[in-house]
């Protein structure tokens, strides 16, 4: 047994001497072993507690025998006893040595003690109370609260009236549940005593299911710890520790911000009155103190009944207060918390020994030998289950021990403005929490929550912003219905058939997908699930994607035709449908899918949700709001833009190559390289600067959307607007003008491949090669001209062929304009066709189109030639011939195949033309 086994053997030496001076003695002391049978017998009752005033705690002591020796004159009063007590006390001056030889002095030199009454000290109490089952002694105390004593298997014959420091764990879970507290603190001193009681309370938070959050144990200085408390978000905290310390904590706190609405402390009710007064040896001042204090709860037991029932005394607890009151202050000593317990307890002792004596006398009656002896082992046996028994109500309520431990009533008291009030109580025994109504404030509207509480918030689009991109996206979409119902009803007009208008229709598709990206654009998670959030991710990206490469390239498909055929400057054959650019704007789709595919199948974009930073609620309360956004992300999403951007950056290069190679071409009705330009230079500008603030602002949700919105919009709108506004405003207002050649000027890389084909000239001086360079500008000009006169011939051969009936109502300048190809064509073929060119145009200036020669009014026998039996004759004729000579300017075969006098089914290419062919073959 170690240090114990060598006590207790001490303990039998020195018990076997005190029995034997008791045996001898017990004559003297007036007490043997037929105490019990005597009526009015005077038994003595050990006191011990400390009485020096120098002595530790001796105020306690000094407070309490005015309420004892009131206890002994009631119980006298009550005439309900046949003995009176006799009290002795001994001095134990707080110190385990004297205290345990004024233990020794008692038992061996004093009366025969049927039961020790007192123990303030814990270290003394302990000391004693371990031996007393050796003495067959059972010890009552009434200020002993040290947790420790609870050990029965350590102390069995220690029983305490008043509640250990223990009890108020219960009460205070019951306090936790009351406010749905399920997360606490603990910061305690590392001190022996609030040790346990810390240990004995994560114990009942465990039963009762609450968190604790945080541990923490200090020395001296607690800031380190409460600032720990603070980082991990514990609002409910449950202090043990002194109140010398406690001014320190409270320091901290204020320091710290650790009060006010959302924090809640819970610390020991013992203090003396005003302690923060005493015990502040912090920097803090008074009013910090007061600040960083106010609200706390503080838990302790009872030391006086509020219930107005009279108890075992006849007297009401106030009842009983008053006649203390007096005795104490007849005595000039202070009072003492503990009074009550004391009082209660020496009734504890009358009812224990009262119950004994009635045991003993029923067993000596009932005894058949009539020789009935008892020994103190015995007797000691009995006061111990008598003790276990007890219940009846005192002035400190319900008095009942379990286990040795009293099951008295917890107090809850909170400082509110400068002092402590009590707002309610806890019965142990009933286990039930009675608070005051109305008297408890917290800092707050309501009680502090026992954490923070995070409320996710989702940053979503704003609604008025939507509607607001919505409305404008849908105004752009009615815009492009209009473009294309403006195109799709002037199909077959000139100025929107020159200009493709299959391709057209096309660019406004695109438009009108990327217009519709931006609805998808806008949808998160507080308008879709989940799961179909992360189908928008995959649906908009398509759609936004393809509705960019269908709109850029239609566009540059027609440009790349318009640049194809005027490129082609020895007019050789060059025939490029609409068929052909639906193949091309498909395999740029195609590169598209390719590329979504595989990404899709590779790594498909995904929900991800990105949390941020706690925030405080804007609204005030005690809650903490965690934004959150959702993205659309992959594992290589950098990649994967990579690719798309690298692919769109090379289709823009292409179009602007496109445009600047066209940029010459003078019939506005195929020429759209300066608006395909201005398009190219907004999307490209509008596009690096949206991806670039569209990735700087990822976390605020509404400017990325509007930024993302607007740049579709802007980029859209401007595509549309220059493609088909200026068709709109030119078939307002001079439908054909767009289509006439106003000017042609070529290149120097066109000069070049024009020098290229006169390989014959070379040798020729220096002015001849001047003049000839002058001649083949000339010889391209007419080659144009008779590409613009192409369509009203056949306007005027359509005529003659589909309604000969109106052939009489031919203009004249039609006839003339065929006069004009003719000549043309005999100054431009031949070896001396140079000179008879040159000589043509200096004696006969060209005439305005759609004018009228007077002089050929006037001639008669012109009248009978452009008769229309003779203008149909002749067209039979010249028309073949016709076709021969400006067929090659336009992509047909080729001049070098057949001279103007062959046959047109002689020619081998002329011959397995298609009959479509025979009057016109137009390249666009």
């Amino acid at each position: 047994m170690g240090s114990g086994g060598q006590f207790t053997s001490h303990i039998t030496s020195e018990e076997k001497v005190c029995r034997l001076l008791n045996a001898l003695t017990a004559p003297l002391h007036g007490l043997d072993n037929n105490w019990y049978t005597r009526d009015g017998e005077k038994l003595p009752i050990m006191v011990l507690m400390p009485m020096n005033e120098s002595a530790l705690m001796s105020s306690i002591s000094q407070g309490i025998e005015p309420a004892v020796q009131l206890a002994i004159q009631h119980i006298r009063e009550s005439r309900q006893y046949s003995f009176s007590l006799i009290t002795k006390i001994y001095d134990t001056e707080c110190d385990n040595a004297k205290g345990l030889r004024a233990f020794f002095d008692a038992i061996c030199y004093g009366p025969k003690h049927l039961m020790i009454f007192g123990g303030v000290c814990p270290s003394v109490t302990s000391i004693i109370a371990e031996s007393l089952e050796g003495w067959n002694l059972v010890q009552l105390s009434f200020a002993a609260t040290t947790p420790v004593l609870a050990d029965r298997k350590k102390y069995p014959n220690f029983f305490r009236t008043v509640p250990s420091d223990n009890a108020v764990n219960p009460a205070v879970v019951k306090f936790l549940n009351y406010y749905n507290w399920s997360r606490v603190g603990t910061l305690t001193q590392d001190v022996q005593r609030f040790s346990e009681v810390r240990n004995d309370l994560t114990n009942e938070l465990e039963k009762a299911d609450i968190q604790i959050a945080d541990t923490e144990s200090f020395s001296n200085d607690p800031c380190v710890n409460v600032k720990k408390l603070k980082d991990n978000d514990v609002r409910i905290i449950i202090g043990q520790f002194d109140e010398n310390l406690a001014a320190k904590v409270f320091c901290c706190a204020y320091n710290l911000n650790m009060y006010g609405s959302k924090y809640q402390w819970i610390i020991p009710g013992w203090y003396q009155g005003n302690w923060w007064e005493q015990a502040n040896s912090t920097n803090c001042t008074t009013k910090k103190l007061l600040t960083a204090m106010e609200g706390y709860i503080s838990v302790d037991f009872e030391p006086l009944s509020a219930k107005q029932i009279k108890g075992i005394s006849g007297r009401m607890p106030q009842e009983y207060e008053r006649e203390y009151n007096r005795e104490r202050e007849q005595k000039g000593v202070e009072a003492s918390k503990f009074h009550g317990f004391a009082y209660d307890g020496m009734w504890v002792i009358a009812k224990t020994l009262t119950r004994v004596m009635e045991l003993l006398r029923h067993k000596e009656r009932h005894d058949m030998y009539h020789n009935f002896t008892v020994d103190d082992r015995e007797v000691g046996k009995m006061v111990l289950d008598v003790m276990n028994e007890t219940n009846f109500f005192g002035v400190t309520g319900q008095v009942m021990f379990r286990n040795g431990e009293r099951m008295g009533t917890i107090k809850f008291t909170q400082f509110q403005e400068g002092q402590e009030m009590k707002v309610g109580e806890y019965n142990a025994i009933a286990d039930v929490l009675d608070l005051i109504n109305n008297t408890i404030r917290f800092q707050g509207v309501e009680p502090p929550k026992d954490r923070t509480f995070v409320r996710l918030q989702r940053r979503q689009i704003n609604v008025p912003l939507y509607s607001i991109l919505s409305t404008i996206t849908i105004l752009g979409m009615l815009m492009g219905g209009a473009f294309l119902f403006f195109n799709i009803k002037n199909r077959n007009h000139r100025l929107i058939k020159m200009s493709s208008p299959y391709m057209n229709n096309l660019i406004i598709l695109g438009g009108m997908l990327s217009y519709a990206s931006i609805f998808l654009f806008g949808l998160d998670g507080s308008f879709v699930s989940d799961k179909e959030f992360e189908t928008l991710c995959t649906v908009r990206t398509w759609i936004l994607i393809v509705g960019y490469t269908t709109a850029f390239g239609a566009m540059f498909a027609k440009t790349w035709r318009v640049h194809a055929i005027f490129k082609n400057v020895k007019m050789k054959k060059k025939i490029i449908k609409d068929q052909k650019l639906f193949i091309i704007v498909g395999g740029m789709l195609l590169i598209d899918l390719c590329i979504l595919i595989c990404w899709q199948i590779v790594d498909p974009l995904k929900r991800t949700v990105e949390e941020y930073s706690l925030e405080a609620d804007p609204q005030g309360r005690d809650i903490s709001i965690r934004p959150f956004l959702e993205h659309c992300e992959n594992t290589h999403m950098t990649i994967w833009l990579g690719i798309v951007y690298a692919y769109k950056g090379l289709l823009m290069l292409f179009g602007c190559f496109l445009a600047w190679e066209t940029r010459n071409v003078s019939i506005p009705a195929l020429n759209d390289s300066k608006y395909i330009g201005m398009s190219v230079y907004n999307v490209g500008i509008m596009c690096i600067i949206g991806a670039a603030v569209s990735f700087l602002t990822r976390d605020q949700p509404n400017v990325q959307f509007c930024i993302v919105a607007l740049v579709i919009i802007f980029c859209s709108t401007i595509t549309l607007c220059l493609v088909f506004v200026p068709k709109f405003i030119t078939m307002r207002t001079n439908p054909d003008a767009a289509t006439q050649n106003r000017r042609l000027k070529f290149t120097q890389n066109q000069k070049k491949e024009d020098s290229k084909t006169s390989t014959s000239v070379t040798s020729v001086n220096q002015a001849n090669t001047s003049r000839l360079d002058g001649l083949q500008s000339d010889n391209h000009r007419l080659r144009m001209r008779i590409t613009e006169l192409d369509k009203e011939l056949e306007e005027v051969t359509m005529q003659l062929q589909d309604t000969p009936e109106k052939t009489p109502y031919i203009k004249q300048n039609h006839y003339q304009d065929v006069n004009n190809i003719l000549s043309i064509r005999n100054f431009t073929d031949g070896k001396d066709g140079e000179k008879s060119l040159k000589n043509h145009l200096e004696q006969k200036p060209q005439a305005q189109w759609g004018s009228m020669d007077p002089s050929r009014i006037s001639r008669g026998p012109l009248e009978d030639i452009n008769s229309p039996e003779h203008i149909q004759r002749r067209l039979s004729l010249q028309l073949p011939i016709l076709h021969h000579a400006y067929l090659p300017s336009i992509g047909g075969v080729d001049a070098s195949c057949s001279s103007p006098t062959s046959s047109p089914a002689s020619s081998p290419h002329h011959r397995h033309m298609p009959p479509s062919y025979r009057v016109m073959v137009s390249g666009l």
